[in-house]
Protein backbone atom coordinates (compact mmCIF):
# COMPACT_ATOMS: atom_id res chain seq x y z
CA UNK A 1 0.00 0.00 0.00
CA UNK A 2 1.39 3.37 -0.97
CA UNK A 3 0.78 6.68 0.80
CA UNK A 4 -2.69 8.07 0.11
CA UNK A 5 -3.67 11.73 -0.14
CA UNK A 6 -5.63 12.90 2.89
CA UNK A 7 -7.68 15.24 0.76
CA UNK A 8 -9.19 12.24 -1.01
CA UNK A 9 -11.02 11.30 2.19
CA UNK A 10 -13.54 14.11 1.72
CA UNK A 11 -14.48 12.54 -1.63
CA UNK A 12 -14.78 9.13 0.03
CA UNK A 13 -17.08 10.56 2.72
CA UNK A 14 -19.21 12.51 0.26
CA UNK A 15 -19.84 9.47 -1.94
CA UNK A 16 -20.42 7.23 1.08
CA UNK A 17 -23.03 9.62 2.46
CA UNK A 18 -24.87 10.26 -0.80
CA UNK A 19 -24.34 7.08 -2.79
CA UNK A 20 -24.09 9.10 -6.00
CA UNK A 21 -21.15 10.72 -7.80
CA UNK A 22 -23.25 13.62 -9.06
CA UNK A 23 -24.72 14.39 -5.64
CA UNK A 24 -21.31 14.17 -4.00
CA UNK A 25 -19.92 16.47 -6.69
CA UNK A 26 -22.55 19.12 -5.92
CA UNK A 27 -21.73 18.97 -2.22
CA UNK A 28 -18.02 19.37 -2.96
CA UNK A 29 -18.55 22.08 -5.59
CA UNK A 30 -16.84 20.05 -8.31
CA UNK A 31 -17.84 17.65 -11.09
CA UNK A 32 -18.55 13.92 -11.07
CA UNK A 33 -15.45 13.12 -13.16
CA UNK A 34 -13.20 14.59 -10.48
CA UNK A 35 -15.02 12.70 -7.75
CA UNK A 36 -14.71 9.43 -9.66
CA UNK A 37 -11.00 10.02 -10.26
CA UNK A 38 -10.36 10.78 -6.58
CA UNK A 39 -12.20 7.61 -5.46
CA UNK A 40 -10.23 5.52 -7.94
CA UNK A 41 -6.97 7.08 -6.74
CA UNK A 42 -7.80 6.39 -3.09
CA UNK A 43 -8.70 2.77 -3.80
CA UNK A 44 -5.47 2.29 -5.75
CA UNK A 45 -3.41 3.84 -2.96
CA UNK A 46 -5.06 1.57 -0.37
CA UNK A 47 -4.99 -1.46 -2.68
CA UNK A 48 -8.56 -2.05 -1.61
CA UNK A 49 -12.07 -1.71 -2.95
CA UNK A 50 -14.16 0.78 -0.96
CA UNK A 51 -17.34 0.81 -3.07
CA UNK A 52 -19.48 -1.55 -5.06
CA UNK A 53 -20.71 0.12 -8.26
CA UNK A 54 -24.20 -0.78 -9.47
CA UNK A 55 -27.19 0.75 -11.25
CA UNK A 56 -28.37 2.39 -8.02
CA UNK A 57 -25.06 4.10 -7.35
CA UNK A 58 -22.15 3.52 -5.01
CA UNK A 59 -22.52 1.16 -2.03
CA UNK A 60 -19.85 0.78 0.63
CA UNK A 61 -18.03 -2.53 0.80
CA UNK A 62 -17.52 -4.09 4.26
CA UNK A 63 -14.07 -2.45 4.35
CA UNK A 64 -15.58 0.87 3.32
CA UNK A 65 -18.09 0.57 6.16
CA UNK A 66 -15.28 0.00 8.66
CA UNK A 67 -13.33 2.99 7.36
CA UNK A 68 -16.26 5.40 7.75
CA UNK A 69 -15.69 6.02 11.47
CA UNK A 70 -11.95 6.79 11.29
CA UNK A 71 -12.54 8.94 8.18
CA UNK A 72 -15.21 10.94 10.00
CA UNK A 73 -12.93 11.38 13.02
CA UNK A 74 -10.27 12.76 10.70
CA UNK A 75 -12.86 15.07 9.13
CA UNK A 76 -13.88 16.46 12.52
CA UNK A 77 -10.30 16.92 13.66
CA UNK A 78 -9.42 18.68 10.41
CA UNK A 79 -12.31 21.07 11.04
CA UNK A 80 -11.10 21.73 14.58
CA UNK A 81 -7.56 22.26 13.27
CA UNK A 82 -8.77 24.83 10.77
CA UNK A 83 -10.88 26.63 13.37
CA UNK A 84 -8.05 26.76 15.92
CA UNK A 85 -5.56 27.91 13.30
CA UNK A 86 -7.79 30.76 12.15
CA UNK A 87 -8.61 31.77 15.70
CA UNK A 88 -12.34 32.15 15.07
CA UNK A 89 -15.39 30.29 13.82
CA UNK A 90 -16.16 32.86 11.11
CA UNK A 91 -13.66 31.17 8.79
CA UNK A 92 -15.70 27.96 8.70
CA UNK A 93 -16.27 26.58 5.24
CA UNK A 94 -18.03 23.64 3.68
CA UNK A 95 -21.57 22.44 3.12
CA UNK A 96 -24.25 21.44 5.63
CA UNK A 97 -27.45 19.83 4.39
CA UNK A 98 -30.54 20.24 6.53
CA UNK A 99 -33.69 18.21 5.96
CA UNK A 100 -36.71 19.99 7.40
CA UNK A 101 -40.46 20.12 7.30
CA UNK A 102 -41.76 22.56 4.71
CA UNK A 103 -43.44 24.88 7.20
CA UNK A 104 -40.40 25.30 9.43
CA UNK A 105 -38.01 25.60 6.49
CA UNK A 106 -39.97 28.02 4.33
CA UNK A 107 -41.88 30.11 6.86
CA UNK A 108 -39.38 30.34 9.71
CA UNK A 109 -35.85 29.37 8.81
CA UNK A 110 -35.57 30.81 5.30
CA UNK A 111 -35.88 34.42 6.43
CA UNK A 112 -33.32 33.92 9.20
CA UNK A 113 -30.55 32.03 7.40
CA UNK A 114 -29.16 35.21 5.77
CA UNK A 115 -28.18 36.33 9.29
CA UNK A 116 -26.01 33.25 9.69
CA UNK A 117 -24.66 33.61 6.15
CA UNK A 118 -23.31 37.05 7.00
CA UNK A 119 -21.50 35.67 10.05
CA UNK A 120 -20.13 32.58 8.22
CA UNK A 121 -19.73 33.51 4.54
CA UNK A 122 -17.74 30.36 3.78
CA UNK A 123 -20.43 28.03 5.04
CA UNK A 124 -23.06 26.84 2.57
CA UNK A 125 -26.39 25.57 3.90
CA UNK A 126 -28.59 23.33 1.76
CA UNK A 127 -32.20 23.21 2.96
CA UNK A 128 -34.31 20.30 1.71
CA UNK A 129 -38.03 20.62 2.48
CA UNK A 130 -39.17 17.37 0.85
CA UNK A 131 -38.45 14.96 3.68
CA UNK A 132 -39.99 12.02 1.85
CA UNK A 133 -36.98 11.86 -0.50
CA UNK A 134 -34.15 12.68 1.92
CA UNK A 135 -33.04 10.23 4.58
CA UNK A 136 -30.94 11.00 7.64
CA UNK A 137 -30.25 7.28 8.03
CA UNK A 138 -28.80 7.11 4.50
CA UNK A 139 -26.71 10.19 5.33
CA UNK A 140 -28.37 12.28 2.65
CA UNK A 141 -28.53 15.07 5.24
CA UNK A 142 -26.45 15.89 8.31
CA UNK A 143 -29.23 17.55 10.30
CA UNK A 144 -32.95 16.93 10.31
CA UNK A 145 -35.95 18.73 11.79
CA UNK A 146 -38.95 16.48 12.27
CA UNK A 147 -42.11 16.12 14.35
CA UNK A 148 -40.74 13.03 16.12
CA UNK A 149 -37.22 11.98 17.13
CA UNK A 150 -35.66 8.96 15.36
CA UNK A 151 -36.62 5.66 17.00
CA UNK A 152 -33.52 3.76 15.92
CA UNK A 153 -29.94 4.58 14.98
CA UNK A 154 -27.03 6.44 16.56
CA UNK A 155 -28.43 9.95 16.75
CA UNK A 156 -28.43 12.85 19.12
CA UNK A 157 -31.75 14.63 19.21
CA UNK A 158 -33.47 17.36 21.17
CA UNK A 159 -36.79 19.13 21.16
CA UNK A 160 -36.18 22.68 19.99
CA UNK A 161 -39.73 23.99 20.44
CA UNK A 162 -43.39 23.15 20.66
CA UNK A 163 -45.88 24.95 18.44
CA UNK A 164 -49.64 25.27 18.16
CA UNK A 165 -51.96 24.91 15.21
CA UNK A 166 -55.43 26.44 14.92
CA UNK A 167 -58.28 26.25 12.45
CA UNK A 168 -58.41 29.27 10.14
CA UNK A 169 -60.71 30.66 7.50
CA UNK A 170 -60.38 33.78 5.43
CA UNK A 171 -62.42 36.76 6.56
CA UNK A 172 -64.29 36.68 3.23
CA UNK A 173 -65.07 32.96 3.51
CA UNK A 174 -66.35 33.20 7.07
CA UNK A 175 -68.58 36.17 6.18
CA UNK A 176 -70.45 34.18 3.52
CA UNK A 177 -70.34 30.69 5.05
CA UNK A 178 -72.53 29.12 7.74
CA UNK A 179 -71.73 30.45 11.21
CA UNK A 180 -69.45 28.46 13.52
CA UNK A 181 -70.21 28.66 17.23
CA UNK A 182 -69.38 25.13 18.36
CA UNK A 183 -67.32 22.14 17.29
CA UNK A 184 -70.11 20.29 15.49
CA UNK A 185 -70.59 23.26 13.12
CA UNK A 186 -67.20 22.52 11.56
CA UNK A 187 -68.57 19.48 9.71
CA UNK A 188 -70.69 21.84 7.56
CA UNK A 189 -67.59 23.40 6.03
CA UNK A 190 -65.08 22.26 3.41
CA UNK A 191 -61.60 21.66 4.82
CA UNK A 192 -58.19 22.09 3.25
CA UNK A 193 -55.57 19.51 4.25
CA UNK A 194 -52.92 16.99 3.33
CA UNK A 195 -53.44 14.18 0.83
CA UNK A 196 -54.50 11.34 3.07
CA UNK A 197 -52.39 8.54 1.59
CA UNK A 198 -49.31 10.79 1.33
CA UNK A 199 -49.14 11.86 4.99
CA UNK A 200 -45.60 10.68 5.72
CA UNK A 201 -45.58 11.34 9.47
CA UNK A 202 -48.48 10.89 11.95
CA UNK A 203 -48.08 14.42 13.29
CA UNK A 204 -49.46 15.85 10.04
CA UNK A 205 -52.69 13.87 10.25
CA UNK A 206 -54.66 16.76 11.78
CA UNK A 207 -58.14 15.72 10.66
CA UNK A 208 -58.01 12.53 12.71
CA UNK A 209 -57.94 14.72 15.83
CA UNK A 210 -60.08 17.65 14.67
CA UNK A 211 -62.93 15.82 12.94
CA UNK A 212 -62.36 12.05 12.69
CA UNK A 213 -63.74 10.62 9.47
CA UNK A 214 -63.98 13.94 7.62
CA UNK A 215 -62.04 14.01 4.37
CA UNK A 216 -60.58 17.37 3.27
CA UNK A 217 -62.29 18.71 0.15
CA UNK A 218 -59.04 20.21 -1.11
CA UNK A 219 -55.89 18.19 -0.53
CA UNK A 220 -52.26 19.09 -1.17
CA UNK A 221 -48.93 17.74 0.01
CA UNK A 222 -47.69 21.34 0.38
CA UNK A 223 -48.51 23.56 3.33
CA UNK A 224 -47.79 26.53 1.07
CA UNK A 225 -50.57 25.41 -1.29
CA UNK A 226 -52.91 24.85 1.64
CA UNK A 227 -52.20 28.36 2.93
CA UNK A 228 -52.87 29.81 -0.53
CA UNK A 229 -56.19 27.96 -0.76
CA UNK A 230 -57.23 29.25 2.66
CA UNK A 231 -56.32 32.82 1.72
CA UNK A 232 -58.35 32.44 -1.47
CA UNK A 233 -61.42 31.51 0.58
CA UNK A 234 -61.73 27.84 -0.35
CA UNK A 235 -62.63 26.76 3.19
CA UNK A 236 -61.15 26.02 6.60
CA UNK A 237 -57.55 24.96 7.13
CA UNK A 238 -55.43 23.79 10.07
CA UNK A 239 -52.30 25.95 10.12
CA UNK A 240 -49.47 26.71 12.55
CA UNK A 241 -50.03 30.00 14.34
CA UNK A 242 -46.61 31.32 13.35
CA UNK A 243 -47.55 30.94 9.67
CA UNK A 244 -51.18 32.07 9.70
CA UNK A 245 -50.62 35.04 12.03
CA UNK A 246 -48.67 36.81 9.28
CA UNK A 247 -51.92 37.20 7.31
CA UNK A 248 -54.51 39.60 8.67
CA UNK A 249 -57.21 38.14 6.42
CA UNK A 250 -57.02 34.75 8.17
CA UNK A 251 -59.28 34.45 11.22
CA UNK A 252 -58.92 31.69 13.88
CA UNK A 253 -62.04 29.61 14.49
CA UNK A 254 -62.84 28.43 18.05
CA UNK A 255 -59.17 28.91 19.05
CA UNK A 256 -59.52 28.15 22.76
CA UNK A 257 -61.46 24.96 22.15
CA UNK A 258 -59.89 23.71 18.92
CA UNK A 259 -56.11 23.68 18.68
CA UNK A 260 -53.32 21.14 18.38
CA UNK A 261 -49.79 21.04 19.81
CA UNK A 262 -46.81 19.60 17.99
CA UNK A 263 -43.05 19.53 18.60
CA UNK A 264 -40.07 20.23 16.37
CA UNK A 265 -37.11 17.91 16.96
CA UNK A 266 -33.55 18.49 15.80
CA UNK A 267 -31.56 15.31 15.08
CA UNK A 268 -28.01 14.61 13.99
CA UNK A 269 -25.71 11.60 13.69
CA UNK A 270 -23.58 11.05 16.79
CA UNK A 271 -20.38 11.00 14.78
CA UNK A 272 -20.77 14.46 13.22
CA UNK A 273 -22.67 16.38 15.90
CA UNK A 274 -19.47 17.96 17.25
CA UNK A 275 -18.18 19.08 13.84
CA UNK A 276 -17.86 22.89 13.86
CA UNK A 277 -19.96 23.39 10.72
CA UNK A 278 -22.74 21.23 12.21
CA UNK A 279 -22.53 22.87 15.60
CA UNK A 280 -22.79 26.37 14.15
CA UNK A 281 -26.03 25.60 12.32
CA UNK A 282 -27.63 23.61 15.14
CA UNK A 283 -26.78 26.33 17.69
CA UNK A 284 -28.23 28.96 15.37
CA UNK A 285 -31.49 27.04 14.90
CA UNK A 286 -31.76 26.47 18.64
CA UNK A 287 -31.24 30.17 19.48
CA UNK A 288 -33.63 31.45 16.84
CA UNK A 289 -36.35 29.00 17.85
CA UNK A 290 -36.02 29.92 21.51
CA UNK A 291 -36.26 33.63 20.73
CA UNK A 292 -39.40 32.98 18.67
CA UNK A 293 -41.09 30.65 21.19
CA UNK A 294 -44.06 32.94 21.95
CA UNK A 295 -44.95 33.06 18.26
CA UNK A 296 -44.60 29.31 17.90
CA UNK A 297 -46.99 28.70 20.80
CA UNK A 298 -49.66 31.22 19.79
CA UNK A 299 -50.36 32.25 23.38
CA UNK A 300 -52.11 35.39 22.14
CA UNK A 301 -55.09 33.31 20.99
CA UNK A 302 -55.48 31.53 24.32
CA UNK A 303 -55.46 34.52 26.67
Amino acid sequence: MRQFTWDDLQYFLAVARTGQLSTAARKLRTNHVTVSRRIDRLEQALSAKLFERNSRGYMLTPLGERLMEPAEIMEREAGKFQTEASGNMASLSGVVRLSTLEGFGNFFLAERLPIMAQAYPGLSVEVVTIQQIVSLSRREAELSITLHPPRTGSYQHEKITSYRLFIYGSRDYLARAAPISQRKDLSNHPFIGYIEDMVFTPGLDYMREILPGLRPAYQSSSIHAQLSAALAGYGLCVLPYYIASKHDTLVPVLPKEMHLVRDYWLSCHDDVVAAPRIRVLSDFIRREAHAFSANFLGEALLN
